[in-house]
């Protein structure tokens, strides 16, 4: 299963890993499908690391999962996948700790030495010159104590969900 996220700055294609995180795909899926992420903004983008969206509130606090409340980590520590690490172009879900996953989600433009703590459900296959220039927006300071708030939020405006 592929994703094709349209944003205001161009579209990029994403693959799920449905076998290592089945819940997590479902869950992104099932909000796509529903239109829960048009119109959403990437709310948080820290420059050499990640850009995040999936926030209807548009300030990091806010998302549900298309179940309503969170669901539990898929992490599996000593496969492949984690033993790879955050690469560029890997796309996991956002939390704010274990078992909290919701409708946020973020992309690494970046490889970044995170410890296994996000659950990394898709990879970006093409576009990553879109991730690019999305990662490129001009910040100020955000609630995270960094640059990370952007000027003018980059939009999605639809994500396409294609077998």
């Amino acid at each position: 299963m592929h994703g094709i996220i349209e944003t205001d700055r161009g579209p990029f294609a994403i693959e799920f890993f449905a076998a290592d995180a089945p819940k997590a795909v479902e869950n992104f899926r099932l909000l796509a499908e529903h239109g829960y992420y048009d119109g959403l903004t990437f709310h948080r983008i820290v420059q050499g690391f990640m850009i995040q969206g999936g926030d209807p509130t548009g300030d990091g606090t806010g998302g549900q999962s298309a179940w309503g409340p969170p669901f539990e980590d898929e992490i599996k520590e000593d496969s492949a996948l984690y033993r790879d690490g955050y690469r560029r172009g890997i796309v996991a879900m956002a939390n704010a700790g274990p078992n909290t996953n919701g409708s946020q989600f973020f992309i690494l433009h970046q490889n970044y030495p995170l410890p296994p703590r996000y659950v990394i459900f898709a990879r970006v296959t093409a576009g990553l010159d879109v991730v690019d220039a999305l990662a490129a927006t001009p910040t100020t300071m955000g609630t995270d104590g960094g640059r990370s708030r952007p000027l003018t939020p980059p939009v999605i405006r639809t994500v396409t969900i294609r077998p």
